[in-house]
């Protein structure tokens, strides 16, 4: 067994590389390895920790969500208030800023630091000995909100700062940040539509996102929202005989020497022709940006001269908020046509008579839903306000004048892309086409198809699946089991030897289990593991095609949602004969109903929570299945055992709580191997109520 100074300093070693590569991938856009190779370290490191427990760290890459969901939210007074500034919304009113700035401090001049306004949550970050103390919203300016442990699953969020960098710097270890919390656009457009497919409604935009994802009382939304932080205030006590930061300027070159993202284009400007025109060139360029803009930050420069103009009751003198008017404008709609999406789900589009606002055409805007639709109560043919307000498309921003001959939009009944019937659940918002082969969704459903938990195809990635969309070499994915080497050795990118391997694994998924076919096809709200269960329960793919939703409920943990979607696919006649294509082709839609191999864990439950090192959470339910037990979502009294892994949230306190006992992966594994111990094989419907002792208890420990 290694000592314990070695597995110290193999762990912080490997803990440096990982914040290095999410310092390069998350901040500077420049990773250098692949998610993969990343993925591998973090498990790595999970674990060495996980043998040594005793070593692991709150600042721990591993450590980024941890904990149970919180009640609520701790108010927290800043050190310093945290102001909002004022606005110009023009040049003269930036000219007037600069003219006070002289008159006061008595300059002819003074040099600004301009810098970009991201469009997001204010957020204040504290960090003592070089680690993440606490994260804090602006709130009234004067008192926020603790939201350390959402902020700390945010990426580019360093958890500890490199002390190497403080001292050469000469800054003390104990300072503050503050910044701003965004969401890009293509991390926006991916959270709505993932709540198109949950049948959820679409934020308004991302800065409303990115809020609501902070202020959320369950770390791990916030980590799923894939949020950026960008630094643009420092703040810390120099270390003993150095000379104290004298510039904004200077503190923003700091932040980004600790390895924090900042905006890398703001600039000292020493004259106000200098400012303007930094305002008229990001106004051209702000649409090129991966994140919203709503403005320019101006500040004086130099702290000295800051300290000499100080505040007002409201905001500082000493900076201002250049913000682009709104650009507006009056058109008509000629049209109200539909867009099917990569999910099937329908959007409404109005078809406008183009007109130039802000120096771009705009012929057509997203109408999102009919619930937007109704509420906005736009028809064919009436006067709308659009705005462009930094995005690419605009949105309509009510009816200015009803049309005289005006045409109320209905959505269709029919698929415009492949004539299929139009589906719409009572508690979503949502139309919806489930034809899997509809030419919209094509490139969505190969992907999902030979995905690695699906069909498991490997060497059928993006690149290669465009070109079979672009040139219509593949209609559906039961066309994947007729392509030629020819075929595909003419493609970009593939020679011979690429074209036979991919044939290859095409024809390996043939023997793919059903479980995995069942997830393959796409189903809404039909994972991994309900294919599985579907698989062990029914056996036959054509047997879950004809069963009525009532039916599919009688198999577990299926519920009335997953039972309709199930129905409601199998309704389309297209979907039927995409599983005779496939059955023709000579992929497996049947299989022997799975029997356990023993049933040593016969009637018992099993509960995962957090990351197991040594196995996939579907790997490890695989194994409880087989030999005759059972997993389940939810810790109850009738739960025999809960699978604690690194990151274990709310169900491991709960078990705690009840007094279920509770298994490392290393007693899990002896459970599968040589079965339960001679005192747990006592019938399942024991009670649970009395806690035993805490060492008889903790099968972890044994």
């Amino acid at each position: 067994m290694p000592s314990s100074n070695s597995a110290v300093t193999k762990i912080e070693k490997l803990r440096d590389e990982i914040r290095r590569h999410e310092y390069l991938y998350y901040v500077l856009d420049q990773p250098k390895i692949s998610d993969g190779a990343f993925d591998k370290l973090v498990l790595r490191l999970k674990e060495l920790e996980a043998k040594r427990p005793d070593l692991v760290t709150p600042d721990s890459p591993t450590q980024r969500v941890g904990g149970v969901p919180r009640e609520g939210f701790q108010p927290v007074r800043h050190v310093r208030p945290m102001m909002s500034l004022d606005n110009a919304l023009s040049f003269d009113a930036v000219r007037d800023f600069d003219r006070r700035v002289r008159e006061l401090t008595g300059r002819e001049a003074a040099d600004y630091v301009v810098e970009h306004k991201f469009d997001g949550l204010s957020i204040s970050l504290t960090y003592e000995a070089g680690a993440l103390a606490r994260a804090v919203t602006r709130g009234d300016g004067t008192t926020g909100e603790d939201v350390t442990l959402n902020v700390r699953t945010i990426r580019s969020v360093p958890l500890r700062v490199d002390a190497a960098a403080l001292k050469q710097l000469g800054i003390s270890s104990n300072f503050e940040v503050r910044g701003e919390i965004i969401m890009s656009h293509r991390a926006f457009e991916d959270l709505n539509r993932q709540q198109e497919e949950q049948g959820g409604k679409r934020f308004a935009n991302p800065r409303n996102a990115a809020a609501g994802a902070v202020r959320v009382l369950d770390p791990s939304i916030t980590a799923s929202r894939h949020l950026d932080f960008y630094a643009y205030f420092f703040s810390a006590a120099p270390a003993a005989g150095r000379p104290p930061v004298r510039r904004h300027s200077q503190s923003l070159e700091i932040l980004a020497k600790l390895g924090f993202r900042i905006f890398a284009g703001w600039k000292v400007c020493h004259s106000l022709d200098e400012v303007l025109a930094f305002c008229d060139k990001w106004d051209t360029q702000r649409e090129k940006l991966p994140y919203e803009i709503d403005g320019i930050v101006i500040k004086v420069d130099e702290f000295g001269l800051q300290d000499e103009l100080g505040f007002t009751s409201k905001a500082p003198r000493w900076a201002i908020a250049y913000k682009w008017p709104a650009r507006q404008e009056i058109t008509t709609v000629n049209d109200i046509q539909v867009n099917v999406g990569r999910t099937g789900a329908l959007t409404p589009v109005a078809f406008l008579e183009p007109v130039a606002v802000g120096g771009v055409t705009v012929s057509r805007s997203t109408l999102h839903n009919m619930d937007e639709v109704e509420r906005l109560g736009v028809q064919i043919g009436d006067k709308v306000l659009i705005e462009r307000a930094g995005e690419v498309i605009p949105h309509v921003l009510k009816v200015v004048e009803k049309g005289k001959d005006r045409r109320e939009f209905q959505m269709p009944e029919r698929c415009p892309e492949c004539d299929s019937r139009i589906h719409k659940a009572p508690d979503e918002v949502a139309y919806r086409c489930v034809n899997a082969s509809c030419p919209a969704k094509r490139r969505e459903s190969l992907l999902h198809f030979a995905g690695r938990h699906a069909m498991n195809i490997d060497g059928l990635g993006e690149k290669l699946v465009d070109q079979f969309v672009e040139q219509r070499i593949v209609k559906d994915v039961a066309d994947l089991y007729s392509l030629k080497l020819e075929m595909l050795a003419n493609l970009e990118r593939m020679g011979e030897k690429s074209a036979q391997n991919l044939l290859d694994e095409i024809e390996a998924s043939k023997k793919s289990s059903l479980g995995r076919l069942i997830y393959a096809l796409g189903m809404r709200f039909v994972g991994e593991r309900t294919g599985q269960l579907l698989a062990d329960h029914v056996g036959d793919l054509a047997a879950i095609e004809d069963a009525s939703a009532e039916q599919l409920m009688e198999v577990g943990e299926v519920g009335p949602k997953v039972a309709e979607s199930i129905a409601e696919f199998f309704s389309e006649a297209a979907n039927r004969e995409l599983v005779k294509k496939l059955r023709k082709a000579g992929v497996k839609i049947t299989e022997e109903r799975r029997k356990p191999a023993e049933n040593r864990l016969h009637g018992r439950t099993f509960v995962f929570t957090g990351s197991l090192a040594r196995h996939s959470r579907e790997a490890a339910g695989e194994l409880v299945a087989e030999y005759g037990g059972k997993v389940v979502g939810s810790v109850s009294k009738a739960t025999d055992f809960v699978v604690a892994g690194t990151d274990a949230g709310s169900k491991l306190t709960k078990a705690q709580s009840l007094g279920v006992t509770v298994l490392d992966e290393d007693a899990f594994e002896r459970i599968i191997e040589k079965g339960l111990p001679p005192q747990e094989q006592a019938p399942t419907s024991k009670p649970k109520t009395k806690k035993k002792p805490r060492g008889e208890k903790q099968a972890s420990k044994a």
